[in-house]
């Protein structure tokens, strides 16, 4: 099934290149490359980077940094300024506890053209929150007003964290085999990626944000903040469960970032009929977004995909997601052949 052809809006529509973004990214990974020094443990790619503890390298410290994007003008137009604080903390500890990684600190960075300190209080204490969900410390950051540069009223922020892992604890995907089981986590949402299509759908079909939507409104389910896994994965792992790999599903969808776990050339076989689309997707959906387009720009109510052997690993994990009242279901397996994702339904 190819619904390319049906397909109304996609990501470039909007303004984003996914293309010219790994061009550039090729592009960094040259000149990074030539920073490295002996504890530099991965190479550019995985979703945090590694460095061992010079005083004892059988700890790594894992590092990740990341912003909120464009969801930050549906907080402008809304007034509500209290919650992407959260989405920037889950962006960056989401990404480091893939490799099984505890966040330690977090710092954060807040640029404006004019500052309101009530706003502004508003957005750190998003990211005082998040940090609190994550269990980190939130040590430091930076405040840039910059008139002139950014339009008054505008804001973005970003964050950076550090966590701490045990060598014999990290996971980087080399235990992965084939006929491995894929396990879907449920999301909050949209999270908190895909927001410039999303604006650019809004816009041209003059949604009012404010209409209601099951419990809520459009704006308030799209400004759900991005759930935090870091705690029901640490009681995994502190459980004995074997998790071989971790993907964190944010831009580029299942496409890129299920790959992203793998250590050797191994495809990802997705069932399609096994993912259910959350009802304001299926919404926004309904404007003219291809199947295609859908898996490599949104999470699909897939927040993270894990790895484990087999079925009685995934009882555990549904057991202790439970807890958390988040659902799971296995979505597919591990397959022979090049590092990529291919979706039954779509590509096969």
């Amino acid at each position: 099934m190819n619904d390319k052809k049906n397909s109304k809006f996609s990501y470039k529509d909007s303004g984003v290149d996914i293309n010219e973004g790994y061009k550039a990214v090729e592009l960094y990974k040259k000149f990074a490359r030539e920073t490295f020094d002996k504890y530099v443990s991965l190479d550019i790619g995985s979703f945090g980077s590694l460095y061992k503890l010079p005083q004892n390298e059988d700890f790594l410290l894992v590092s990740s940094t990341d912003g909120v994007g464009t969801k930050l003008e549906l907080a402008f137009k809304l007034k509500k300024y209290d919650t992407v604080g959260i989405d920037c903390v889950a962006m960056c500890v989401n990404d480091i506890i893939c490799l099984g990684a505890k966040p330690l600190f977090f710092l954060d960075y807040l640029a404006c053209g004019k500052l309101d300190h009530k706003i502004a209080g508003d957005l750190v204490k998003g990211i005082a929150e998040g940090c609190k969900i994550a269990g980190c410390s939130l040590i430091g950051g930076e405040t840039a007003e910059m008139p002139g540069f950014y339009e008054e009223g505008k804001y973005d922020i970003a964050g950076f964290t550090v966590g701490i892992v045990h060598k014999k604890d990290l996971i980087d995907g080399s235990k992965i085999k084939e006929g491995d089981i894929l396990i879907s986590i449920e999301s909050s949402g949209f999270h908190s990626n895909g927001y410039s299509l999303l604006r650019k759908i809004i816009n041209d079909n003059k949604i009012d944000l404010n209409s209601n939507f099951g419990e809520s409104t459009i704006g308030l389910q799209l400004l759900k903040p991005t759930f935090i896994y870091v705690n029901p994965i640490l009681e995994c792992l502190r459980n004995k469960i074997e998790i071989k790999g971790i993907a964190n599903i944010t831009g580029g969808g299942f496409y890129e970032n299920i790959p992203r776990m793998f250590k050797d050339n191994f495809t990802a076989i997705i069932e399609k009929d096994k993912i259910k689309l959350p009802k304001i997707m299926e919404y926004f959906k309904s404007f003219g977004i291809s199947d295609k387009e859908m898996f490599n720009t949104f999470n699909c109510g897939t927040g993270m995909v894990l790895c484990v052997k087999d079925k009685n690993d995934f009882e555990n994990i549904r057991k202790i997601f439970e807890k958390y009242n988040l659902s799971t279901s296995i979505i597919g397996k591990v397959a022979k052949g090049e590092k990529e994702t291919k979706i039954i339904g779509i590509d096969l």
